[in-house]
């Protein structure tokens, strides 16, 4: 089984991520910020990841240092489950539409953290959500997991559309990059032998 389990905690968050990477997109997902365990849901089940996450944080101050901090331990938890990423697909893409939104994700496990963000949130806030923290999230994923993320949206004008659209495509990609590839189950993908 690919499954790793991190904990992190700071003065600010207490965070615990548990992933199976042969799931079948299980979750069960308590931060304490309605709408992030929303678009957490939407990640497990579109990318066939099972997914426990129990975040407690400063919500007195805001929801920022929780959902950045779970960014991070769920980035250290994909970078544990992958090991040394041999048989994997790597590379993974996704145009996911949803309503008037529509997103496009191309990302690779490169072990080279990268985030392209080309995504226009009109509202400041999503109910008591900040939109600000989305790009939050997945630069923080992208940085703590070792992945070259890109993601593009192509339409949108409704917040919480293009949000999970954006959500949904990254789960979708990844969903695509971890798996094993059958014709090369024992090698590494890349001409440097080391991801």
């Amino acid at each position: 089984m690919r499954s790793a389990k991190i904990n992190r905690q700071t003065a600010e968050t207490e965070i615990s991520v548990e992933v199976n990477l042969d799931g079948i997109g299980q979750y069960d997902n308590q931060t304490g910020v309605g709408f992030f365990d929303h678009m957490l849901d939407q990640l497990a089940r579109h990318s066939l990841i099972d997914m426990t996450i129990r975040a407690k944080g400063d919500y007195h101050i805001d929801d920022h240092h929780t959902v950045e901090d779970t960014g991070i331990a769920l980035g250290q938890a994909l970078t544990q489950a992958l090991g040394d990423k041999k048989g994997i697909r790597r590379y993974g893409e996704c145009h996911l539409p949803m309503d008037d939104a529509q997103v496009r994700c191309a990302l690779d496990l490169s072990g080279r953290p990268f985030l392209i963000w080309n995504v226009d949130l009109p509202t400041p806030k999503i109910g008591t959500f900040d939109t600000e923290l989305v790009r939050e999230f997945f630069q923080a994923l992208s940085t703590h997991g070792g992945i070259t993320l890109h993601i593009d949206q192509l339409h949108g004008f409704n917040s919480h559309h293009i949000a999970e659209a954006a959500f949904k495509a990254v789960a979708r990609a990844l969903r695509l990059a971890v798996e094993t590839d059958p014709r090369k189950a024992d090698a590494i993908p890349s001409t440097k032998g080391a991801l």
